[in-house]
Order: structure tokens, then sequence, then C-alpha cells
């Protein structure tokens, strides 16, 4: 347990300052890092005073943490949102893809991950940090797991299939083809990575899959050299 003061012990004016202050403190960690975030741009942000600060954290290491657990709510939110559909099926996967790679392209392949970045700038500060980290990733992996298993149960995905396995190369895939694309300032890694990933799950389909019926992932794209716009800005 955290020191920071327990939810359920907050007023829900209490509940609402709390957070507000974690909401400005992950904007400004998207922006900046942690490192580049001190407790008084949260303040400033946040429109606080220093005891109110101190009374909801009693340091930035367990702001931090707070933060990490917003940010896992979040991602597992944006999961839930209609627009993804069930992540149950062939075609939600390959939408869920699309989504992914399109949001890259509208930021210019910049910053990364959300959840992704905290999870590389913080996994090796301390044990509470880190645990925090991976119940994010765990939450964030059951919920496509829980897509693949419906497939599966369905009898979509042949027996042979591992919902929780296929999960994990899901979001290792995806992890991977984002710090790709930011780093090149290109969409093109995800969308082949994200493309690669979902073929190989396709493979596992109790009746092939038609040609055409899940099209490639983000093929605009993946070919960005021949689609004027495709490509992210690159720096200078």
């Amino acid at each position: 347990m955290t020191e920071t003061v327990e939810a359920a012990r907050l007023t829900k004016k209490g509940r609402a300052t709390k957070e507000r202050i974690v909401n400005a403190a992950a904007d400004l960690i998207f922006e900046y890092g942690v490192a580049g975030t001190s407790i008084e741009d949260v303040r400033r942000a946040a429109g606080v005073s220093g005891s109110q600060m101190a009374h909801y954290f009693h340091d930035k290491r367990h702001l931090v943490i707070d933060v990490v657990g917003h940010q896992a709510d979040v991602v597992v939110r944006l999961h839930r949102q209609p627009e993804m559909g069930r992540l149950d099926s062939f075609a939600d996967l390959r939408h869920w893809a699309d989504l992914h790679v399109q949001r890259q392209i509208e930021r210019g392949c910049t910053g990364g991950c959300d959840f992704g970045s905290l999870a590389g700038e913080l996994v090796e500060s301390d044990g509470d940090t880190r645990r925090q980290l991976a119940s994010g990733f765990d939450r964030w992996e059951g919920v496509l797991r829980e897509g693949l298993q419906a497939m599966y149960d369905r009898g979509d995905l042949r027996p042979e299939a591992d919902p929780g396995k296929l999960a994990t190369t899901l979001l290792a895939t995806l992890q991977g083809g984002l710090l790709l694309t930011q780093t090149k300032r290109d969409p093109a890694p995800l969308a082949t990575a994200l493309d690669s990933t979902l073929t190989y799950i396709e493979s596992f389909a109790s009746t092939p899959v038609s040609p055409g019926a899940t099209p490639p992932t983000s093929a605009a794209a993946a070919s960005v050299d021949s689609e004027p716009g495709g490509r992210c800005e690159r720096d200078g």
C-alpha cells in the first residue's frame, strides 16, 4: 500500500482535488518525463497549494505511483470504448491495430505509448513502482486475452491456439512497434509489426480467413513511401 491518502477516506471534494493533481502530473510527465517534472510544476499546473500537495502526496515517488495507476486506468478505459469493438474477432483486432497506427500519425509519431514510456523510464526505480507498472501491463494484456479467449471458446481459433500467449505476443508487438515508430518518426514499423502478428494470429483461424476480409493493417501507413502524407514529419 502506498502512503498516499486512501481514496476511501477522502471527501468528494478531496477525491476531485487528488484526481486533478494526478491528471496534471500525468500530462506533464508525458510531455517532459518524470525527471523533467517537479512537484512544484505539478502544484502550479493543478492549481493547488503546497499544503494540499503535501496532504495528498508525501513525496514525488508516491505521486508517480498514482500516475502509473491512472495511466493504466486510461488504457483499460480506452480499450472498453465502443469504437474498439469487443476485440473478439479478427476484424476487431485489425481495427484496433489501425486505431493505434492512426493515432501515431496524428501525433506526428511523437511520444510513443503513454504507459510504455512510463515503464521505460521507471521500471528500475523501485519495487513498488515496478509492481504498479507490471499490474498495468497485466490489465492491458487481460483485455486482449479476454477477446482472444472469446474467439477460442466460440471455435474461431483452433484448439492449439493459446489465447494467453497470443495476447502477450500482441502487446509485446505493439510496444516494440511504438518505440520504433517514435524513434524513426515513421508509422511503418508499427503498421508492419502489427500486421505480421495479426497475420500469425489469423493462421490459427478454424476457418481460413478470406483474402480481403481483414485487410492489412494500415496499408497506407505501411507504404508511406508511395503515399504522400503518410510519413510523420521528421525532426528538423
